[in-house]
């Protein structure tokens, strides 16, 4: 029953990195791999902190596999290592006084280890990624329709898709069936049909974007079970564990 402890979004929130990792430690014999699916890094002081206790875990930790996120990818425009030239989304969406904190906060040596990234992971019959394989700041979200999700499913061949961009945690399920779709020429008509197997799109939810509540995701890849879970913490709170669980069919 080993399983894997998937999470996103920790935006540079050391207090709830520790939260969830001491959550995961009392449950280390039957997680097996720990992936964090992007923005490790945010516009917080303790960014670098956060940073070198990712890439360096203590004794009996697990070591993470780390894929880019929208934070990271915000750094490298800033630096100018992107295909985008200017921080035009994040300045919309944060203002001014944000870019000129996630520049202050996120060192040149941090933004290297960045570039070192890899954009997702494929292990078994599933991918793990921040956004999408369209890009990294696609939202995923229960109210995407089902021919978007199936589409971002089939790019990959994936029966199981693990996104955190949205920061919530949810299930969505795509029930087996078939699609039809035809093509009309001048000279003639044809079809398609594919069959498509269950599938489904799971949110991990966001580690450090709410202050005081870290919400991660545990997936069993033997039983294809998914178990959201989310860890209350702060220096008057200390750590708690509920589990918590949304779905959209």
């Amino acid at each position: 029953m080993s399983k894997w402890a998937i999470l996103s979004g920790i935006e540079g929130n050391l207090m709830a990195y520790e939260a969830v990792i001491a959550d995961i430690k009392r449950q280390s014999r039957w997680i097996e791999a720990l992936y964090i699916i992007g923005d490790v890094v945010g516009p917080t002081k303790e960014c670098e902190q956060l940073v070198e206790r990712v890439c360096y875990p203590r004794k009996g930790e697990l070591k993470p596999l780390i894929c880019k996120g929208w934070w990271e990818e915000q750094c490298l425009i800033l630096h100018g290592l992107s295909g985008t030239g200017e921080p035009t989304e994040l300045m919309t969406r944060y203002g001014g006084e944000t870019v000129k904190l996630l520049w202050d906060c996120v060192s040149r040596q941090t933004v290297q280890w960045i570039r070192t990234l890899d954009f997702g992971f494929f292990e078994l019959d599933c991918l793990l990624i921040h956004g999408t394989t369209v890009s990294v700041d696609e939202e995923l979200t229960p109210e995407t329709p089902p021919i978007q999700m199936l589409d971002r499913l089939l790019r990959m061949q994936a029966n199981n898709l693990f996104c955190g961009r949205s920061g919530l945690a949810f299930e969505y399920q795509l029930q087996s069936g078939s699609i039809t779709t035809e093509v009309t020429t001048l000279d003639r008509q044809s079809s398609n049909t594919i069959n498509i197997n269950s599938r489904q799109v799971i949110g991990v939810g966001s580690v450090g974007r709410t202050f005081g509540e870290a919400t991660y995701t545990l997936y069993d890849p033997g039983t294809n079970q998914v178990e959201f879970k989310s860890v209350r913490y702060g220096i008057s709170k200390g750590f708690g564990s509920d589990k918590i669980k949304a779905s959209s069919n």
